[in-house]
């Protein structure tokens, strides 16, 4: 098979008749093989419906339907585990994503051997305030701190190798990092690609500006967790380990100053350096605790679902 379409969607039945038609179309002009995997994430319309009705009507529609609302991340994995395809291509299904888009994506997988290409919507049609201002400032701090070059990290449209879907774990709210994750899995040969951007047709949007703060607050962890994550002693261990020596040398201080310089001066629990050497050895004793909780943690974590399937079409 040439191409999975793995499709996330959450109360977008308006759409996916249109959604559908478009890029059948686009497979079929360019004679791909192909299968497109619906993911309704506890939609509380009809949209499971009508993917029902797609997948009765072409054998290459295949959906999954999640117990409850569990997020765009699980809806993400969900489709990576069951994707056959050479490439898989992710999009949006409120038609803001165009899918001859697909070809070229395609081709920059298979003959350009990226292992993954992300969207770069350099138009966009939303609005200036709550959108594109607060997706510029995200997108610079993401560049920052991950090192991944790309001007748009939260794009759907992206493609990507099927080995690299296959390595890599999507959890909470990382979609939005799914090419930092991808590079720390090894797979570092990252494109990106301009794309056009849909004003939206149906519906509203499902993001709000709070999806920024937890953006950034997502950044901090994936951050930590390039870093640090397969080995938190460093951290931790480093801090605890500074912390306690500025402690210990508080209170090396006081015990010389009291014992051979000024024996009958003020008491020690009477001198303010006495407490920053009681707080900063008891920090960093936590620190130092927190490291080696953290690898022992690490060394026995099991892999858990993190979300339930209601019920299924053609997935084997």
């Amino acid at each position: 098979m040439n191409i999975s379409v793995v499709i996330p969607l959450l109360n977008e039945q308006d759409s996916l008749n249109e959604l559908y038609d478009w890029i059948a179309k686009v497979m079929q002009s360019n004679h791909f093989s192909y299968e497109i995997i619906f993911i309704d994430d506890g939609s509380s319309d009809d949209s499971w419906k009508t993917i029902e009705l797609l997948s009765n009507k072409d054998k290459n529609v295949k959906g999954i339907r999640f117990l409850k609302n569990f997020g765009k991340s699980q809806a993400l994995h969900a489709g990576f585990e069951k994707a056959q395809g050479d490439v898989v291509i992710t999009m949006d299904a409120d038609l803001q994503d165009n899918p001859n888009e697909i070809p070229d994506l395609y081709n920059m997988i298979k003959k350009d051997r990226f292992d993954l290409v992300s969207g770069w919507k350099k138009k966009r049609y939303d609005s200036v305030i709550s959108k594109n201002l607060p997706s510029k400032l995200f997108n610079w701090a993401a560049r920052r701190t991950s090192g991944v070059k790309l001007h748009d990290f939260n794009c759907g449209l992206k493609a990507y190798n099927i080995e690299v879907v296959k390595n890599i774990d999507v959890n909470g709210e990382m979609h939005r990092y799914i090419p930092v994750l991808a590079k720390n899995a090894g797979f570092a040969n990252i494109g990106e690609k301009i794309v056009q951007h849909q004003a939206r047709k149906y519906g509203e949007t499902k993001f709000g500006m709070n999806r920024f703060i937890h953006g950034f607050l997502d950044l901090i962890t994936i951050w930590f967790l390039s870093s640090f994550g397969k080995r938190p002693m460093h951290l931790f261990g480093a801090l605890g380990v500074i912390m306690f020596a500025i402690g210990f040398g508080f209170a090396l201080y006081l015990g010389i100053d009291k014992l051979f310089l000024n024996p009958f001066g003020r008491l020690i629990t009477q001198r303010p350096q006495f407490y920053i050497s009681l707080v900063t050895m008891i920090i960093g004793t936590q620190f130092f605790v927190a490291g080696f909780l953290g690898e022992i943690v690490l060394r026995n974590k099991e892999d858990k679902k993190r979300y339930l399937i209601k019920d299924h079409l053609n997935i084997n």
